[in-house]
């Protein structure tokens, strides 16, 4: 049995995926898909550069993260559903989503996040030089992209930009001493809102993974505010790290972190981290626990 990812190069989580598997799968993995016996179409906004008569001939499992149906494209959708033998989601929330659009199989199971990627470090002060900060500095970090790529100006709603600003401005009213970090791209949005409040910020745009587990180490805070989300990675990365984070009620949040960490953005100041809780939850989705977690989904599609 033969697997074949497509391919999205977009230099973020998806692409890391994909990666983790080849060099860690490579027994059951080609990159030749006229090779191959499953398709896993874990890109399926680019689903259609793929062959039809290779999703045809072949089995197909699909990966889904979330669904915004305010932008919902059903007739895709349901045109490549036509080819899909079973799906695959990173969350609970994303599965009853998906529940009420198709009747196969769905399994849900979040990314596996590598270790030797992202991992604690002891020495803050050494990084924190190293990257441009004082010891002083209160560090809240982001690294999800908060900004329309249509327009490069509009803030991307289900990331919740808005709700994020409003915590920076409480805080900073608070804290002088708070900074911002930002990484990832289409940050325009709240770059110019942090500008605007004149809250001081420092933009690492798009980084390697060595320097993004650096930046998770250095926060004081890693904040997720979004209203729609299928992970976000972020979650298992910082918590693998030992990096306190709090997060909305989205994705995995509820299935790694304590729900002291979980907050509405009208109640915020309640919310609690706990490293120790995420940190240890974390541990179920490390390699090479993480990835083997797939293999019963590979080989139930296979063998169906």
């Amino acid at each position: 049995m033969k697997i074949y990812i497509n391919k999205i190069k977009e230099s973020w989580i998806i692409d890391r995926v994909r990666k983790d598997w080849y060099t860690l799968k490579k027994d059951v993995s080609t990159n030749f898909i006229n090779r191959a016996d499953v398709i896993w179409v874990l890109s399926p906004w680019v689903w259609k550069t793929i062959p039809r008569k290779h999703l045809k001939e072949k089995k197909v499992l699909c990966s889904h993260y979330h669904f915004d149906f305010n932008n919902f494209d059903k007739d895709d959708f349901y045109e490549l559903d036509s080819f899909v033998d079973q799906y695959h989601v990173i969350s609970k929330k994303t599965k009853n989503q998906l529940t009420n659009l198709t009747e196969k199989k769905i399994t849900s199971i979040p990314f596996w996040v590598n270790q030797k990627n992202f991992f604690y470090i002891a020495d803050k002060k050494s990084l924190r030089v190293e990257l441009g900060f004082d010891e002083k500095d209160y560090l809240i970090g982001s690294f999800q992209r908060d900004t329309e790529s249509k327009d490069l100006k509009s803030p991307k709603l289900i990331k919740g930009p808005d709700i994020f600003l409003q915590i920076l401005i409480e805080n900073f009213k608070m804290n002088r001493n708070l900074k911002v970090v930002l990484a990832g791209k289409n940050r325009q949005f709240i770059i110019s809102q942090l500008e605007k409040y004149k809250i001081p910020f420092k933009y690492f745009e798009m980084v390697n993974v060595d320097k993004l587990n650096k930046l998770y180490n250095i926060l004081d805070l890693y904040l997720v505010t979004s209203r729609i989300e299928g992970g976000p990675q972020a979650i298992l990365e910082a918590s693998v790290s030992k990096t306190p984070i709090l997060s909305t009620n989205v994705g995995v949040a509820s299935e790694i972190l304590h729900h002291d960490s979980i907050f509405k953005p009208e109640s915020f100041i309640t919310s609690k981290v706990n490293i120790d809780y995420a940190y240890k939850k974390s541990q179920e989705f490390t390699i090479p626990e993480g990835i083997n977690k797939f293999d019963s989904i590979i080989s139930d599609i296979y063998e169906s």
